[in-house]
């Protein structure tokens, strides 16, 4: 008789998405699962920008304590909500299959444009790398800090707080919003965050190696594995967790994973974004690699600014 797999997730409605999605997975590998809704500090306090919270855990730690005392057997995040070194005793299993990764716009104007400098545009973001990445390449926007789930932000932009939200795709899609879609972003100037679009799987290591075989079997991309373990061995040199806006994404053609990342300061005057490639047999290597020439670039110098100024 196959163990009950014990799913643990945030409560909101694109957290739930995911879950319901794994255990679609699960169950149709064979396996019995069940869903265990779980609050985070990260849920709770919704008046404080992440960055000001502190970005360690934010959305995962009561999650952990619940795997390490066996309450559940898995924790599904958002793949870029993974800080890149987890807590001593967890390791992330799986990562499903990726969704399309741009950023976008979302409103219920149609007329949304980034780059008509001449109409005053109020975007609402509560992430950094996005708010960075306008002040580079579009500083007559202006933001506004909205946080909470996806439907308490459109809530604030309709009561008027800004034009538009600057999301992530693959969050307004699956909660059916994609007639909200006013711009797609591209992906050259809004490389996104690392993981971006995937859901990762987190265990505690000492659960049973057969049932993490199981849950990897059921849910784990190959292709997606790959390349966001290029990306996070890139974010783990450069210790960047929610706060930090450095991006980086992977591609593959073949057995080769090209990996573009970077990082821009965060007043948005300066931006480092490089191209580097290597064999998918290694894709920690390639990222590592990426980190060594960002540094070089002059990343390491934009990188202690912005921890400094945040107080890291």
């Amino acid at each position: 008789m196959s163990k009950l797999i014990k799913i643990g997730t945030r409560g909101s409605k694109l957290a739930l998405w995911q879950a319901y999605y794994v255990e679609e997975l699960l169950v149709k590998a064979g396996l019995k699962a069940e869903i265990v809704i779980i609050d985070t500090k990260g849920d709770q306090i919704l008046d404080v920008s992440i960055a000001k919270i502190g970005s360690k855990g934010v959305f995962t730690q009561e999650l952990e304590d619940q795997l390490l005392d066996g309450r559940i057997d898995i924790a599904v995040h958002s793949a870029k909500d993974m800080q890149s070194n987890l807590p001593e005793g967890f390791e992330i299993i799986a990562f499903t299959e990726r969704e399309t990764e741009n950023d976008v716009l979302a409103s219920h104007k149609k007329d949304i444009d980034l780059s008509g400098a001449s109409k005053p545009l109020t975007l609402g973001t509560s992430s950094t790398r996005r708010v960075a990445t306008l002040k580079h390449f579009y500083p007559h926007v202006k933001t506004v800090e909205v946080r909470g789930n996806l439907q308490t932000r459109i809530r604030k932009m309709e009561e008027g707080l800004c034009d538009a939200l600057l999301l992530a795709y693959a969050g307004v899609h699956r909660m059916g919003y994609d007639e909200m879609i006013a711009q797609k972003l591209d992906l050259n100037e809004f490389t996104p965050a690392v993981g971006q679009g995937s859901v990762a799987i987190e265990v505690a290591e000492k659960l049973d190696p057969e049932v993490k075989k199981q849950i990897i079997d059921a849910c784990n991309h190959t292709e997606t594995s790959l390349k966001l373990r290029a990306e996070r061995a890139y974010l783990r040199v450069l210790e960047g967790g929610c706060s930090i806006p450095v991006f980086a994404l992977a591609t593959m053609e073949g057995e080769e994973i090209k990996l573009k990342g970077g990082i821009v300061s965060l007043d948005g005057s300066e931006r480092i974004s490089l191209l580097v490639s290597g064999s998918a047999s290694d894709p920690e290597k390639i990222g590592k690699q990426l980190a060594k020439e960002v540094f070089a670039a002059g990343g390491k110098v934009i990188l202690d600014q912005i921890k400094s100024t945040l107080g890291k």
